[in-house]
């Protein structure tokens, strides 16, 4: 009964954390858009971008590290419908690694993206405060 709706839920919360990694490139990483009632075109504080940023990435790197480790040494066996484990060899192992293995780099790039935003917004900061006020 749950199922659906979780596979769902899942889907959305995945593609909507993934999506934030675009923060770090764009824009609206920095300032709120102004079509935010209230908050528009208020600077982002770095923390509250870096902090969850560098977390889902730690999370990300430790979550495909297990993934890794239990295919390569069975800590807990997978179970399928059937009752069988993931594929081990063939075609079907060679599918299931094709199709997974990108998801290794999202870790790792998205700590490199977070400390890139960290150090523009760093310098980007400092030079501003450096500048002399037009007046």
């Amino acid at each position: 009964m749950w199922e659906r709706p979780y596979v769902i839920g899942l889907s959305v919360v995945s593609e909507g954390l993934a999506l934030s990694a675009l923060g770090l490139v764009r824009p609206w990483g920095e300032v709120v858009p102004r079509w935010v009632p209230g908050l528009r075109g208020r600077r982002i504080p770095i923390p509250a971008v870096v902090v969850p940023a560098a977390l889902g990435a730690v999370l990300i790197m430790l979550f495909c590290a297990y993934a890794v480790l239990n295919q390569i040494f069975g800590f807990v066996e997978p179970l399928n419908e059937n009752g069988d484990g993931f594929p081990t060899s063939g075609s079907a192992s060679w599918a299931l690694w094709a199709t997974y293995a990108p998801l290794l780099a999202w870790g790792p790039l998205l700590a490199i993206l977070t400390v890139a935003y960290y150090r523009r917004r760093r310098a980007n900061d400092a030079s501003a405060a450096a500048r002399p006020e037009a007046g």
